[in-house]
């Protein structure tokens, strides 16, 4: 069995570094809101999913690079496209249906966010994945203030979540 050349540790690169701590920074910091709520899965497991989905990503782009770029059949385009659609799984076994409410639905939403703010990094889309950090925190803490408070919902849950 043919492998490609591997890759020592000398060869890593400190925006390889970057790429990966600022996935597994953003999945805990989507998280915090999960966690504080007492809901899971919680700061470690958004962590840890974004974590692997840049994790991913990267080695996909790095494999992509280290068999021919342009000039080898290998797209890493359908790794990333399979880590998405493994999340959207994971999100998915995660919704309820129960006595005419539909639970879990905004903890789903964060578990394919951590997955998808993950790809971003690992891609080096540094903007995009800072970006989608911010407004996905202000998202899940200041407008579920601002919706508890304009619908005067006793719990201000979106889905019962």
């Amino acid at each position: 069995m043919e492998l490609n050349p591997p890759t020592g540790f000398g060869a890593l690169h400190w925006d390889v570094v970057l790429r990966l701590l600022g996935a597994a920074v953003a999945g805990l910091l989507i998280g915090i809101d999960r966690e504080a709520k007492g809901h899971g899965p919680g700061m470690r497991t958004h962590a840890i999913l974004c974590f692997a989905a840049s994790l991913v990503t990267v080695s996909a782009l790095a494999l992509y690079y280290q068999l021919g770029g342009t000039q080898s059949q290998a797209d890493p385009l359908r790794v990333i496209e399979g880590t998405a659609a493994m999340a959207g799984v994971i999100a998915g076994a995660l919704i309820v249906f129960s006595r005419g409410e539909i639970k879990n639905l905004t903890t789903a939403a964060h578990i394919w966010l951590a997955a998808v703010i993950g790809i971003a990094f690992g891609a080096g889309l540094y903007p995009i994945a800072v970006i989608g950090t911010v407004v996905s925190v202000v998202l899940l803490t200041v407008f579920q203030r601002i919706e508890k408070e304009a619908f005067d919902e006793t719990d201000g849950r979106d889905g019962k979540d």
